[in-house]
Formats: structure tokens, sequence, C-alpha cells
């Protein structure tokens, strides 16, 4: 199986010398974020990542978890694991510390659950719901309810989970039929069944906290007609105890193309009992806070699961012996040379190297704009960041779950055979990396998301905010002159492609939605493009400055440059590609008539 080990110098580059978080002190919480905290941070995060989470990864794959009894058992080692993760304070980094958490900025947070997300993905989706579930009770709950749920979810003594999705319904919760029916001591009655519930039992936990959507009587129909409900596995009494078992149970735990580790269970509601969080009927907006956290966690995900796939990838291409280099033998005193020798080997690698450095610069940037909604000291700035967060989260979502799809197909491709047999852990990696395209909304609903309602978000302002942001980059650096011919050029050529797109959108879609609708994708991936290529050339300004001042590992920041320049070169042009597909509207997609597939 492949050894994982973090790439500590990536996220040190990128947050100190890309973002300067440390010197934005207009975030709450960045002057704390300086080199040594971080490094020290995230050194002892990708610590377990390498030695506890990732020699579990195969096991959970292999051994999945069971349902005995109404009991789920998760994979031998994960339940010491999360003891681990609870007494080293790790699941309570981002949370309010007057719940017990430390109030960590979400940028080390993000970059924290990159690594061990790496590392074992199914393992840390148990952390993952738990946060969102903590981020909505948070938000929208009472004072009461922070105070009996919110402690014991952030030390991770107790999990949560998100229940939307039914047999009947998935992206459209408008047909969602479970039933909520009051109480007399002003509690309520949950019933109905939920499916596809990620973390929905196991035995990690000494408690689950359920949030569930589910209709009030003579709620409206559709979305409008949803409430959502604290739903717990065992009851909590007045004093944080724990009570009797709920009225719900785990029906069955799912058999997946991947992530066996974590428990997907179809959950039964039986009359459980519920206590509504926020308004009746606004169930749903409750509910996305979650959901959106959740969308930027999934696209992590996908870049995880290429990151953890290239390096396995790139340490098998340097040691596995195939061939001659067309050139010349490269070792001639052995009997082949290494796989990295040859160019479609090397171009495999390369896509998968820019996309993921390049990725964790998008990730963490996008991330950044997260904390500045939530910390900014100026209101404008905090409303100016969210506008950024809300357009781009589809954008995270779906680019980054897509592409970091098919590049861990590609990563799995160097090992020619072996990549399809279990022994080499490829084959999980692409397993687990699949999921993530479809769950949280697929990419077809992020980008039916961004085009249909994040391009018209407040007439227009986030998506302008953006051009305007690209543009301000290019015109404050186009007398570096090396940087310009390189990075820029090919930044400004793929923004107006953008630009281009959306203004085909405006005029088109006006007249016949569906002449946007059938390019979405192709949208979506062309933003996406966009937002790596800023990344890329923000990452080569600061390599450049750090050759020019004359520290640190040169051979770091050149590697840098040239995977930078390829990145623009062979990858950003598909914005033209992406563009003429949208520009040839509906007529392609419609004209054929449904009777004929």
């Amino acid at each position: 199986m492949p050894a994982y080990t973090p790439p500590l110098d990536d996220y040190r580059f990128i947050l100190h010398e890309v973002l300067k978080v440390h010197e934005e002190t207009a975030i709450e919480g960045y002057d704390e974020l300086t080199e040594d905290m971080t490094g020290q941070i995230l050194e002892e995060a990708g610590k377990i990542a390498r030695d506890v989470l990732a020699p579990l990864n195969a096991t959970g794959d292999d051994q999945g978890c069971r349902l005995e009894n109404g009991v789920v058992h998760t994979p031998a080692g994960f339940r010491d694991a999360w003891n681990l993760l609870v007494e080293g304070g790790w699941p309570s980094m981002e949370c309010d510390p007057e719940f017990g958490g430390q109030g960590v900025p979400s940028v080390l947070n993000m970059t924290v659950g990159l690594t061990q997300s790496s590392a074992n993905m199914a393992f840390m989706m148990y952390s993952g719901l738990t946060h969102g579930a903590y981020s909505a009770i948070h938000t929208h709950g009472t004072d009461e309810q922070k105070r009996m749920y919110l402690p014991k979810l952030v030390s991770g003594e107790w999990t949560g989970t998100m229940n939307l999705t039914e047999p009947q319904c998935g992206t459209d919760l408008g047909l969602v039929r479970t039933k909520a029916e009051p109480a007399a001591d002003g509690s309520w009655k949950v019933t109905g069944q939920k499916i596809f519930i990620s973390s929905g039992e196991h035995d990690l936990a000494a408690n689950i906290i359920h949030l569930v959507l589910a209709r009030t009587p003579g709620a409206a129909e559709g979305t409008r007609g949803l409430s959502l409900f604290i739903v717990p596995k065992y009851l909590v009494g007045a004093d944080g105890g724990l009570g009797e078992r709920n009225a719900l149970s785990c029906g069955k735990v799912e058999e997946k193309m991947g992530i066996h580790g974590n428990a997907t269970c179809v959950m039964n509601y039986d009359g459980a009992s519920g206590w509504m969080v926020g308004e009746e009927g606004k169930g749903l907006r409750a509910m996305f806070t979650m959901m959106n956290e959740a969308r930027l966690l999934v696209g992590m995900q996908g870049l995880s699961q290429a990151s953890a796939a290239y390096r396995a990838a790139a340490a098998y291409a340097k040691d596995r012996l195939q061939g001659r280099s067309v050139t010349g033998a490269a070792e001639p005193d052995k009997p082949a040379d290494p796989l990295i020798v040859h160019a479609d080997v090397r171009r495999l690698l390369l896509d998968q190297k820019a996309f993921v450095e390049g990725g964790i610069g998008f990730l963490c940037w996008v991330t950044m704009l997260l904390d500045a909604e939530k910390r900014h000291t100026d209101p404008k700035m905090r409303e100016k960041a969210g506008d950024m967060v809300a357009l781009l989260t589809p954008v995270i979502k779906g680019f980054l779950t897509e592409e970091g799809f098919r590049l861990t197909v590609n990563a799995q491709q160097i090992f020619g055979g072996h990549g399809y047999i279990e022994e080499t852990g490829m084959s999980q990696f692409v397993r687990d990396a699949r999921i993530a395209m479809i769950y949280e909304g697929t990419t077809g609903v992020q980008a039916l998301d961004l085009v249909g309602r994040k391009l018209a978000l407040r007439g227009g302002q986030p998506i302008m905010t953006f051009f305007e942001y690209v543009k301000g980059y290019i015109r404050d650096n186009e007398d570096d002159l090396a940087l310009a011919k390189d990075f820029l050029n090919p930044l400004k050529q793929a923004s107006k492609d953008l630009q281009q797109a959306a203004m085909f959108f405006m005029q088109a879609g006006m007249k016949n939605p569906n002449a946007a609708l059938a390019g979405s994708v192709d949208f979506l991936h062309l933003f996406g493009h966009v937002c790596m290529g800023l990344a890329w050339a923000r990452m080569a300004k600061a390599a450049h400055r750090a050759i020019q001042e004359g520290h640190g590992d040169r051979a770091f920041y050149e590697a840098k440059i040239v995977t930078g320049r390829y990145y623009m070169r062979r990858v950003l042009p598909e914005t033209g590609l992406r563009l003429a597909r949208i520009e040839t509207g509906a007529d392609p997609v419609m004209d054929l008539p449904a009777d004929a597939f």
C-alpha cells in the first residue's frame, strides 16, 4: 500500500508566501497565524495522518462497516483513532471558544482537513459531518440548544449527521415526506425514512445528533414547507446526561463503490423525539448552513484524493523500470529506465502535480475569503467576501471533485495493470474519489446553481467583483515581464473567455434558458480553470520573489515556476474549448427527441 507523506512545504508556501496570512491583520485571528504556529500544527496533523490514519485507510476499505443487532461496528482501529483525535482537540479547532472550541481560522482548519482527508477520507467524514451539525445549531439554534449540544459536538464526544435524502427524493427536496407532529411537551415526533446518511450509525461516539428535514402538519408543499429538527440517538437530559434510546434505528448499511470505512446508513425514524431548529418552514435555510460548508469540504475531498494518488504515482514512476528513453538510456547500468523518463508519463504526472498544487492555492484562497466573511473588521469587506464565497462554492465543489477524480484515474494509469489490483491501493483512491462528484449536489446541480443563481446574485455584483479582482492583479503586476509572458497573458485570455461565456448566457439565456443550462457544466470548468490560473500566477510571483531574494530552497521555487508554466501552456487553454461548446447553445443538446435515446 502507498505510504503517505503530507506536503508541508507546499502548505507553508501557500499560507505564508502566497497568501501571507500572518499579514492580514484586519481578519480576526490571522495575526496569530505565524509560520511557527501553523508549522507546528500542520506537522502534528501530518504525523497523525501519516502514522495513524493512512495505515487504516486500506483496513477501512477492506473491512467496511457492519450492522449487527442494531449496532454499526466501524473497522478495526477506527475507534482508537477517533479517541486520539478527540484527546488532541482536533475536532474543536475552528469552533467557538464559548463552547469549548479553539477559535482557529478556517484557512488553517481546512489545511489540516486536507492533510488528514488525503490520508483517510472515509474516516475523516465522521468529523466533517459533525462540524456541519455544529455549524447549523450554532447559527440557527436556541441558546438552550447550543448549551445542550454544542460542547460535546465540539469536543468530539458526540458526532452529528445531516438527514435530507429519501428514497423518492435526492436533489428535489420539495418531495420530502418525513413528518413531524407536535408533542404536548414542545418537542416533535419525527416519522419517516432517510437514506444515504453518512456516519448515520456507528460505535465511535456516545451519542449521534441527527439533523433531520421534515414536514409539519399543514405545511406548504415544496421546500417552503420544510423544517429542521435535532433528533438525538439518545435523549439528552437537562443536566447533559444521556437518557433512553430515541425511536430511531439504522435499517441498513449501504454497500458502496468506495468510502467503505464510513457508515452510509438507511435511517428509520418511528415517532422519534425531535426539537425544531430555527423557524417553522425555514428548515432548508438552516440546513444550507450545513450544506454549503459541506460543499467546500467535498471539494477538499476531491483534491485530497488526487493529492494522495499523485504522490503514490510519482514515487512509482521514479522507481518502476520499464523501457528505455527514446533519447538514449537514462540509466544504462540498469536493465531498463524508470517510467518517469517517458514523455507521456511525465504528462500524466504534470497534469496531476499542477492540479494538486494549484488546487491547494485555490482552496486556501477561498477559505481565506470565508474567514474574511466571518472575521473581517470592516462590514463592507465581510459582505464582499461573503458574495465571493457564495459565487465560488459551486466552483470549488464541482471543479475540484471532477478534476480530482479524473486525475486520480490518471495516477492509477501510471501503475498500469498494477493499478487495477487492490494491493497497490490505487483502486481505493479512485473509488473513494468518485462519490465526491455526487453527494452534496452533483456536478450538474452545482453548475445549475452557478449559472442559474450565482451569476445573477445581487445584480451580478459578485461575478463583476471577481473579474475586477483578476484584472487588478494583472494590472498591478504587468511590469514584471517574466510573469506577464508566462502567466499574466494566458490568465488574461482565459478571463476573457469566461467573460464572453457569461455574456453569452445573459444574451441567449434570456431568450432560451436551455441555451445557458446546456453549457453550464462547461462554464463551471471554465471558471475553475481561471481560478487555477489565478492561483498559479500568484504562486509564480511568490516563487520569483523568493529566488530574487535568495531565501529558501531554490529548487523548490524553480519547480513551482516550471509546474505553473506547464499549467498555463498546456491546461489553461482548455477555456477556449469550453467557450466554443457554450456558444453552440441549446440546439445540439436539446434537438434529439427523448424517444430517440
